[in-house]
């Protein structure tokens, strides 16, 4: 009996995948447990094994095929089976798939698989998710210049909801000129910002078409973004545009954060097992200060501000792919030694490609630490994850003059902190109270801590 081999499911935020390589071609035989092909989402790669002995009958999708979960990809049987049953897209399929998506779908709210593909007014082509579109349709949501935020930057319905609460529509005279005389919306930056009406438009000559990777003629090069780099920037400009931002810098004394680092080294010398570096134990400051402001360990949802109990830490991390943002769950668990292995796993983990999805979404955490430290930045403005309240960015290290506990006057090493907190849910004296403590838990790290046991303990 043949067996249908779909594409798996990588985390609930995840619509479709990249498959990037087979092992196995048409008519291989193949066994139980052998790798069939590779596949990745936007952030992260996976590999698929066989469920099932038999022959390779088909392969529906080839490398580099954006292929919708829980779709089938191909077939494993005997010699001579009918594949037709299985193929993507004939009537008992895709019965079977909506039969199966239907409860994931009420239980998640996940959007349909299939990828819709629209003609904008301006160049290239957009993706855009079946549900997603019938809903900008309904609500006279332009999405031409929607930087979406599903995988391969494909717009979802989220992402419509997102311009239907900042009033980015057409009026219905618009929408109604827009499907039958042939103007279009402007491109970015050139529309207002709120309802678009019949004089906003202009008609498509108008519009400067401009073709990805191809000299326009003066000193530079136009290229298209990556899907990261779309995804990256399509957080980075709703994080701003709803949200209250504010930043607060302070300076934390490092000479006992050093100290210690300097004792870690001693101590692998003679067989230690923990190479703890200085984020790690900026990330334990965070963590132990944050257990006394629950209020900065927080995400601000509409209607209210939800507090959590248990600390999820956020990490940024610099990867070929692109900023990525894990989380470690519970990191308040950990003492400092354990906390340093688990955040190295979990930087190791991302830059590989084989984070969970589920861990990369901003809702996954509930605070995060950002260090720029080791490019030498002295300051910076980090941008909040949203729906999170609140994001430390980390500097580098500066020597300062300073009146010594002695009264002399000498240089010290401080580290800049930034505290960027969503005025709506948190005010400027209890944030700048929690950036404080930030700095109290750095300045009295000691050699005690390098000691493996439970934080709660």
């Amino acid at each position: 009996m043949a067996h249908a081999v779909i594409m798996p499911r990588q985390g609930q935020s995840v619509e479709s995948c990249i498959l990037t390589e087979w092992y196995k071609g048409v008519g291989d035989q193949v066994s139980r447990g052998d790798l069939l092909f590779a596949y990745e989402t936007d952030k992260a790669s996976f590999e698929e094994e066989a469920q099932a002995d038999g022959i390779l009958l088909a392969r529906f999708y080839e490398e580099g095929d954006e292929v919708p979960v829980l779709v089938n990809t191909a077939v494993i049987g005997a010699e001579g089976e009918s594949v037709e049953e299985f193929r993507p897209g004939s009537s008992a399929v895709d019965e079977e798939a909506v039969a199966a998506e239907k409860p994931v779908e009420e239980a998640a709210g996940v959007i349909e698989q299939q990828q819709i593909l629209v003609q904008p007014a301006g160049n290239g082509k957009i993706a855009i998710s079946p549900r997603a579109k019938k809903l900008a349709k309904e609500k006279r949501v332009v999405v031409e210049y929607i930087a979406g935020s599903g995988p391969g930057g494909r717009i979802i319905e989220r992402d419509i909801l997102e311009e239907i609460k900042n009033g980015k529509r057409l009026t219905p005279l618009a929408q109604k000129k827009l499907e039958g005389e042939g103007l279009v919306v402007p491109g970015e930056g050139k529309t207002p910002y709120g309802k678009i009406t019949s004089k906003d438009l202009v008609e498509s000559s108008q519009v400067a078409q401009v073709q990805p990777g191809i000299s326009t003629g003066g000193n530079y090069t136009d290229e298209p973004l990556s899907n990261v780099r779309k995804i990256i920037a399509g957080a980075m400009h709703r994080s701003l545009q709803n949200s209250a931002q504010l930043t607060h810098h302070l300076s934390a004394n490092a000479s006992r954060m050093l100290q210690l680092r300097k004792e870690v080294k001693n101590r692998i010398n003679e067989g230690y097992a923990y190479n703890i570096t200085l984020n790690d134990m900026v990330c334990y400051a965070v963590i132990r200060a944050l257990k006394g402001y629950p209020e900065a360990n927080a995400h601000f949802l509409d209607g209210i501000i939800r507090k959590f109990n248990k600390v999820n830490m956020g990490l940024a991390v610099d990867t070929d792919r692109g900023l990525m943002v894990p989380t470690l769950l519970n990191a308040d668990d950990f003492s400092l030694p354990g906390l340093s292995s688990q955040l190295k796993e979990l930087a190791e983990a991302s830059k590989k490609g084989g984070i969970s999805p589920d861990l990369l979404v901003p809702e996954a955490a509930t605070f995060t630490v950002s260090n720029l430290g080791n490019y030498g930045v002295e300051m910076f403005t980090p941008v909040i994850n949203l729906p999170q309240v609140a994001i430390l960015g980390v500097s580098t290290i500066i020597l300062r003059p300073t009146v010594l506990e002695d009264g002399s006057f000498g240089f010290q090493p401080y580290m800049g902190l930034s505290l960027t907190y969503d005025h709506r849910a948190l005010d400027g004296g209890p944030a700048t109270q929690f950036l404080a403590e930030i700095k109290n838990q750095i300045e009295k790290l000691s050699p005690e801590l390098l000691s493996y046991k439970r934080l709660n303990q």
